[in-house]
């Protein structure tokens, strides 16, 4: 009898303690900044080479206090993101830049990721993709 009053008490202090944590972990979640984006890619569909490859991701700060981007990176040298250095403000939005260098002909699919101090996703990842077209190839004239 004694066993299963000691057993049971036991259950009861392991599920007080994870409802616990678990509350607490709830709490962390609600307070600091967040990132939210308003595309998760962006698709340039067909562009013509050397054509514009800029796009624009519209970041939120969806928390309670100023959003800070560290660090905006390209998956590679022909994907080069540009971050807002300033602080963002809770309910406060900012543009990210990114420019893909359309000289190079062939499939678009490449990644930036927006490291920041959000509570939610400190390592937001957003995609662009599409297809560059080559120039059609000019035929001089013969002489």
């Amino acid at each position: 009898m004694m066993r299963k009053a000691i057993f049971t008490l036991s259950l009861l202090v392991v599920a007080l303690v994870g409802f616990n944590s678990a509350n607490a972990q709830e709490v962390e979640q609600k307070d600091g900044p967040k990132i939210s984006v308003d595309k998760e890619v962006h698709d340039y569909g067909t562009i013509d080479q050397g054509g514009n490859g800029e796009c624009v991701f519209i970041v939120t700060n969806t928390g309670t206090e100023p959003l800070i981007l560290s660090r905006c990176k390209g998956s590679c040298g022909c994907t080069v993101p540009t971050c807002p250095q300033e602080p963002i403000a809770p309910g406060a939005s900012a543009k990210i830049k990114v420019k893909y260098d359309t000289n190079r002909v062939g499939p678009i699919n490449k990644s930036v990721t927006i490291t920041s101090n959000a509570v939610n996703e400190p390592n937001k990842i957003v995609r662009i993709k599409g297809n560059v077209k080559a120039k059609p190839v000019e035929n001089s004239p013969e002489k």
